[in-house]
């Protein structure tokens, strides 16, 4: 069996995984955002993690013995870039390794990036038919980053930066307005549910995006100012899904045709929101697009379970 830990800005994730890949547990615990907050301090999360962390240990205790663990994997930094680092990973890490030292079983480290990629197939029951060459797109609180992944000798894949966002990622324009709105953070499945009674058009915003960059702080901006001139809430959540659906779709025609790659695969809380899907289907329907099921497109250990078998020779 595999034991695998995320820790990342907002969520406690621990995973248990058997060897023929099926999932035994897959616990996990958001984090406490004192309301009205946009977020937390590293050293907030850090110290939320290392009181979840042996809570949701107990709760695997009745799933296994552990003699039968092989190895353990965790996510260690946020991408697998050098010099990625966040303080909240500490936590997983800390546990991941201390175990793994006390049971003589592999310690195998991974990123947090390479986790949500293997949870999007895995949701997707493709596993064992990934895809030799696709873009990744990761659009969530930290993260706005559609990368080319490149499948090594190894197996393990590479993955290169094509476009990001130069100033406020996907998840912090949703969360900035939904806070403004009277959500509770992080706000994203709040906000899908109001804009869902918009009704009419939708206004005009004018999105950036050029030579692999984009921006969500000028149009942050400006539909901050909507709502603060009295535009009705749904249809200030509706503009948001819209605005960042459109960036999208202009980013990925132009990196579809710079690459050659015509397959993509969907991760991150953002990519959660069935407006954007429904809207990308629409206009790069001439491509192929996978989603990751909602429960493994926000962050969890599943994938750092599955690319840790992965790499101890399983599935």
């Amino acid at each position: 069996m595999i034991l695998a830990f995320d820790t990342s800005c907002y969520t406690t994730s621990v995973a248990l995984m058997a060897r023929d890949g099926a999932l035994l547990s897959d616990q996990r615990r958001v984090l406490a955002v004192p309301a009205k907050q946009r977020g937390l301090l590293q050293s907030e999360a850090l110290f939320q993690h290392i009181q979840n962390l042996p809570a949701l240990l107990e709760d695997l205790a009745g799933s296994f013995a552990l003699s039968e663990i092989e190895a353990i994997g965790c996510s260690v930094k946020p991408r697998p870039v050098e010099k990625s680092y966040m303080p909240v990973f500490l936590g997983g890490e800390t546990v991941g390794r201390s175990l793994a030292a006390a049971l003589h079983c592999p310690f195998l480290p991974a990123t947090h990036q390479e986790g949500h990629m293997m949870a999007g197939w895995y949701s997707l029951k493709m596993l064992e038919q990934i895809p030799d060459r696709f873009l990744l797109c990761h659009f969530s609180g930290g993260t706005s980053e559609i990368l080319l992944a490149e499948k090594g000798e190894t197996g393990d894949f590479s993955l290169t930066c094509k476009a990001f966002g130069n100033d406020l990622h996907a998840g912090q324009f949703v969360d900035r307005i939904g806070v403004l709105l009277g959500l509770p953070f992080p706000c994203g499945a709040a906000l899908e549910t109001l804009a869902m009674g918009h009704k009419g058009d939708i206004p005009s915003v004018k999105i950036w995006v050029k030579d692999g960059e984009f921006s969500f702080s000028g149009q942050e901006t400006a539909i901050r100012r909507m709502a603060e001139q009295g535009t009705e809430a749904a249809t200030v959540a509706r503009t948001v899904e819209h605005t960042i659906a459109k960036t999208l779709v202009k980013v990925f025609q132009q990196l579809f045709a710079a690459t050659g790659v015509s397959t993509a695969l969907f991760v991150g809380g953002v990519m959660c929101n069935g407006y954007i899907k429904d809207y990308l289907r629409t206009h790069l329907n001439g491509e192929t697009l996978y989603f990751a099921d909602p429960r493994y497109a926000s962050d969890n250990a599943v994938g750092v379970a599955a690319l840790t078998l992965k790499r101890m020779g399983g599935i």
